[in-house]
């Protein structure tokens, strides 16, 4: 069963990204289906966070997808080489979106090494955003795609964590968002090889 549409729509991003994890992700790409359960997310808070794209509601070309009512995918390219995959939530007009960081595969892996240029598979198959999107062949090609469609989409499988088996703690990479990088906004398994930087 594909997550509804209404999970997508709540306003809390940082208790949904938390409740991402466990949650299985799928695409749909050229007839081959890969994917794998949710191990490690960040949630991007819109307007107030300094550390998102959509921070005191810039509208750009780009960020048009953040403000869409949530249930797609937001895919941007970051430094000009990796894609990245968010997922957006709330309502139209509240920029939210969640980062999905690391995912631990479990469907369609030796597609996945295709993609990667992985003949052995390592933990690195799927630990990064940028390397999610390209084991799971997630690109700009799909921005905007909803994720009730038959290209790319979550599932509730039953998986779920509990607070003992999360890590909680501030997002990698946001420097730039002043006290805002310090928010204890990204959330990951606790032990899972596929996580990508554990808390040392």
């Amino acid at each position: 069963m594909k997550l509804a549409t209404e999970y997508y729509l709540g306003t809390d991003v940082v208790a949904i990204s938390k409740s991402l994890l466990g949650k299985y992700l799928f695409t749909c790409i050229d007839g081959v289906i890969t994917g794998g359960y949710i191990v490690e997310t960040e949630a991007y808070n819109g307007v107030i966070d300094k550390a998102a794209h959509s921070y005191g509601n810039r509208l750009t070309p780009r960020t048009k997808t953040m403000f869409m009512q949530g249930g797609i995918a937001y895919v941007y390219l970051c430094y000009g080489i990796h894609e990245m995959f968010n997922i957006v939530t709330s309502i139209e007009g509240h920029p939210q979106a969640i980062l999905i960081r690391a995912v631990h595969p479990t469907d369609g892996i030796e597609a996945m090494q295709v993609r990667r240029n992985m003949p052995v598979v390592k933990p690195t198959i799927t630990a990064g955003p940028g390397s999610v999107a390209k084991a799971l062949g997630i690109s700009r090609n799909i921005n905007a795609i909803s994720l009730q469609s038959d290209t790319l989409w979550l599932e509730d499988r039953g998986l779920n964590f509990t607070d003992e088996q999360i890590t909680t703690g501030p997002r990698i990479g946001v420097d730039y968002a002043g006290e805002d990088a310090l928010l204890p906004y990204r959330f990951y398994v606790k032990g899972d090889i596929y996580v990508s930087k554990p808390n040392r």
